[in-house]
């Protein structure tokens, strides 16, 4: 593990490349798995606060299924607060369909309209990190499932770090200079 400022980073950040490859997955990683996407209590106030503004984006079912169970909940396996999924599919409620039958998220919908200022969970825009909160560090890990494998491959082919690909969530949740220190750590790597 290497260690930027307060954070306990895996080598795959900078090792693994990967470019979303929506073609080619659909956005599995909305659908599949075996709970909603994690949430921050910043993203359920954020959710919360603009949710009347997000509901227009969503699709029938999303809505029936947050008006009976809401958008949030414990998660049963590690108790952390997720999204709500339709019980039939496993989707997250927010997800909807564009005309190629790729996922999108209603609420990155609602923010790319200019309706919320709120773009979608952290952990949705930080896929493929995965954070873990320990006593003294925050971990991000690199999280390899073979519904990425296109992204993974379009990654190499591109030659983009997993960091790279993610910058601007990054920068979202650690900060410009944080990103930096990833770059420069990146050079460092490189030339060892």
């Amino acid at each position: 593990m290497i260690i930027v400022q307060d954070t306990l980073l895996s080598q795959d950040l900078f090792d693994k490349q990967f470019v979303c490859n929506l073609d080619k997955c659909k956005g599995a990683c909305c659908v599949e798995g075996e709970s909603g996407a994690p949430l921050t209590q910043e993203d359920i106030d954020e959710i919360a606060d603009n949710l009347e503004k997000i509901k227009p984006f969503m699709s029938e079912e999303g809505l029936k299924q947050i008006a009976q169970v809401g958008f949030y909940e414990k998660d049963n396996w590690d108790g952390e607060y997720v999204t709500t999924c339709r019980p039939n599919s496993g989707e997250c409620n927010f997800v909807i369909y564009n005309d190629k039958g790729i996922t999108e998220c209603a609420i990155e919908n609602a923010y790319k309209a200019g309706e919320i200022d709120y773009k979608k969970p952290i952990s949705c825009h930080l896929y493929p990190i995965r954070i873990a909160e320990l006593k003294t560090y925050t971990a991000l890990n690199y999280h390899k499932w073979d519904i990425c494998s296109p992204a993974c491959s379009l990654g190499e082919e591109l030659k983009v770090p997993v960091y790279q690909f993610l910058k601007d969530a990054i920068i979202r949740r650690f900060g410009e200079e944080y990103y930096h220190e990833l770059e420069l750590l990146d050079e460092s790597l490189k030339n060892q």
